[in-house]
């Protein structure tokens, strides 16, 4: 069985991927839906800056791994993508407790690119504003995702038309189910 980390940066494409994903009966598992659900039982206002603030304060009280081992009861026994992985303690958790088979998918897109796909897509999460964009950058940086960038087995760069990076997305699979 497969399982994929999936990273990168907020706006890069990792939802494409994710429906890409999806068409071939992958599971997803999504990091961010376990923080954005232990945030609303703790009534955190949903917003980027107060989910991102939890997030972070959670990994500072506990260990920066407190959101792979909040997720793993989610992972099933099918092939899947963990989709929000943002530190190397989050890579360690799930390698020593899923024994799987681990790819580490890193999506890139320009930080421009980025922002301009984040304030079309209509979130809630989306940013105000470019200083706004380049804090939640730097707070992902923070954590680490850029290390888990760096080390991924796999680099797809998204900066062409949906369909290019689908079909790329597509070829990486096809080359990893072989």
């Amino acid at each position: 069985m497969v399982m994929i980390l999936l990273t990168g940066m907020p706006g890069s494409g990792k939802e494409e991927f994710l429906r890409v994903a999806k068409d071939l009966d992958f599971d997803v598992v999504r990091m961010g839906d376990v923080v954005r659900a232990i945030a609303k039982q703790e009534n955190i206002l949903m917003d980027d800056i107060s989910v991102g603030s939890f997030a972070h304060d959670q990994r500072e009280n506990f260990h920066f791994g407190i959101w792979a081992e909040r997720t793993l009861n989610r992972i099933g026994d099918s092939k899947t993508v963990i989709d929000g992985v943002r530190s190397y303690e989050e890579v360690e958790i799930f390698k020593s407790e899923l024994q799987e088979k681990m790819v580490i998918v890193a999506i890139h897109t320009s930080p421009d690119t980025r922002y301009e796909r984040l304030k079309k897509r209509g979130r809630e999460d989306k940013p105000e504003d470019w200083e706004q964009f380049v804090e939640r950058d730097h707070r992902e940086l923070d954590w680490g995702i850029g290390k888990i960038i760096a080390l991924a087995d796999k680099m797809i760069v998204n900066e062409g038309t949906i369909k290019e990076f689908h079909d790329e997305v597509q070829q990486f699979f096809n080359d990893i189910l072989e």
